[in-house]
């Protein structure tokens, strides 16, 4: 029989045990939550090339990307698994196939035409493509002088050929097929053909909500004027000392209110029509390096090549046009590296690019940086390009439609 003392020394001991084995168990807990879980602050994304939690320069992705580690795992996938197939049907010396020319302000188009055959997305086997291309373009029917009426008639004629000669179009009702115009006639062009505006991916330079862009079906096409003519612009803040810059054609309502209000400010340097090229070499473009807001009204349509500029002079493109869904909207947040306003704003436009403190200022002038390369077109296409940002919006299209 245990004495009272040999009881309380064994209680003792049993608690000691006790409180070892809950001591032991929370350190094994801990360390197995430290190995397995992902930090917040700095997501571990596994890409086809490894490990990927920042940028190839060693930038953190956070401040540009709705969400990196979707971006970055939803783009591995598309480079692994993304094919399309491109209708062969159509003469390339006319409308068809391949680009009119890979210059002048309707150049994404032609370099979308001429990237789609260059990239590894592309298969010769249908049945192996998420998606169609269908390769007609608009920008060269408007070069060789045809009418809007023609523009139609040719479209819808090279489409219902497409649908009566092949099964893939049925299969959907064309909601895995797509077609890519800059020009802002291409919209028009395919208006006697509602079937190809309703269902089929519409990938345009001008993408207005009023006007039947659908944004979770079509896509924004960056309008980009290559080759630039001057280097890309960037970390250079000391040297812009104008608060804001505009020069162009007043072809809309909002232009003519733009250099109507301002164009006598002392502080924002506004111009009335384009700068005349007798004012000395590239005057135009010299004045994004020296300007800290670009200012980016709508023309004739929404868009302006006018944006991408100001992106790649290191000028903070402030958007002035109502109803834009503006490129890569659903991937890159444009209120980090740009200024986004109504066109009512106009009136307040000094005021409001005076309240911008000077860190946030410098907070978007180095998002801007990072987002540069994905707003310039190459050939042979370079990862993160233009090309390969406008197939990412594809491919992320295709896991919409329904068989």
């Amino acid at each position: 029989m245990l004495t009272p003392g040999k009881q309380s020394l064994q209680l003792l001991s049993l608690r000691g045990s006790l409180l070892t084995l809950a001591i032991l168990t929370l350190l094994s807990f801990t360390y197995l939550s430290l190995k397995y879980s992902t930090p917040s602050s700095s997501p571990q994304v596994t890409l086809g090339n490894g490990l990927i939690t920042k940028e190839e320069d060693g930038e953190e992705l956070l401040d540009i990307y709705h969400s990196p580690r979707v971006f970055n795992l939803n783009f591995a996938e598309m480079e692994n698994k993304f094919k399309v197939y491109i209708y062969e049907d159509g003469d390339p010396k006319t409308f068809y196939q391949t680009p009119r020319k890979l210059t002048g302000k309707y150049a994404s188009e032609g370099y979308f035409f001429q990237n789609i055959r260059e990239s590894r997305f592309r298969t010769l086997d249908p049945d192996q493509a998420h998606l169609f291309f269908i390769p007609i373009s608009c920008h060269k029917m408007r070069g060789k002088g045809t009418s809007y009426e023609n523009m139609t008639i040719i479209v819808q004629n090279y489409v219902e050929g497409l649908i009566s000669k092949y099964p893939y179009w049925n299969r959907t009702l064309g909601a895995d097929h797509f077609f890519v115009t800059c020009h802002d006639v291409g919209v028009r062009a395919t208006e006697g053909l509602p079937l190809l505006v309703k269902n089929s991916i519409r990938v345009v330079c001008s993408p207005s909500y009023d006007v039947g862009f659908i944004p979770h079906k079509d896509i924004a096409l960056p309008q980009v004027l290559q080759p630039f003519a001057l280097p890309a612009g960037g970390n250079d803040i000391e040297n812009r000392t104008v608060l804001g810059f505009w020069a162009g054609h007043r072809n809309s309502k909002i232009r003519v209110i733009l250099a109507r209000v301002w164009e006598n400010d002392t502080e924002l340097d506004i111009s009335n029509n384009r700068i005349s090229r007798a004012e000395g070499h590239l005057v135009y473009q010299k004045r994004f390096y020296r300007s800290k807001f670009c200012i980016c009204p709508g023309g004739s349509q929404v868009n302006s090549a006018r944006i991408a500029d100001s992106i790649h002079y290191g000028c903070i493109p402030v958007i002035l046009s109502n109803y834009y869904d503006l490129p890569f909207n659903d991937i890159l947040d444009w209120r980090k590296f740009a200024v986004v306003l109504k066109e009512s704003d106009v009136y307040q436009l000094k005021q409001i690019l005076k309240r911008i403190p000077d860190a946030e200022f410098v907070a978007l002038h180095n998002n801007l940086v990072k987002v540069q390369r994905h707003f310039q077109w190459n050939t042979p296409p370079i990862r993160y390009d233009a090309f390969h940002m406008v197939m990412y919006d594809l491919w992320l299209r295709h896991h919409t439609i329904q068989y």
